[in-house]
């Protein structure tokens, strides 16, 4: 079983990157006083960067730097995360919800029409909040940030 992750209030940055590798991380700006424990009881491996909290969540990871390289590089080196590419832009950035191939005619009423023509094959949508994803520039730099990371 892939492991999942519930990030605390201070991991946002940390969250959409582990999105962007394909881990399923739930985040949000603010739980309840119980929220991060139900997380925890759905199977999710905890990330804080908050050492109390950590104590009381044994399987949790606390992150010892505030710097997103230093945390994701921490993760790798405990083998918490991998470099499968392959699952890399496979999840909504926003929603983590799994990205879901479009048809054709749905792709072109909804993205640039270069966008369309030049990744027609490649385009992706989040069946939650209807965003669309292609592999454009941001990507690339993305990658390239990946990759600088070892990643």
């Amino acid at each position: 079983m892939e492991t999942r992750f519930v990030a605390d209030v201070m991991l946002g940055r940390l969250a959409k990157w582990l999105r962007v590798l394909g881990y399923d991380t739930h985040y949000q700006s603010h739980y309840p006083l119980d929220g991060l424990t139900r997380f925890v009881q759905e199977r999710r491996m905890l990330l804080s960067r908050r050492p109390r909290i950590v104590e009381s969540h044994p399987d949790g990871l606390f992150l010892h730097s505030d710097r997103l390289t230093e945390q994701l590089l921490e993760m790798k080196d405990k083998s918490v995360i991998t470099g499968d590419r392959s699952k890399c832009f496979t999840r909504c950035l926003r929603c983590n919800v799994l990205l879901r191939k479009t048809s054709a005619d749905t792709a072109r009423d909804n993205v640039p029409e270069y966008v369309f023509y030049e990744n027609a094959g490649s385009i992706r949508f989040c069946p939650s909040c209807g965003r669309y994803f292609w592999p454009g520039t941001h990507r690339i730099r993305m990658e390239k940030q990946l990759e600088k990371w070892g990643l």
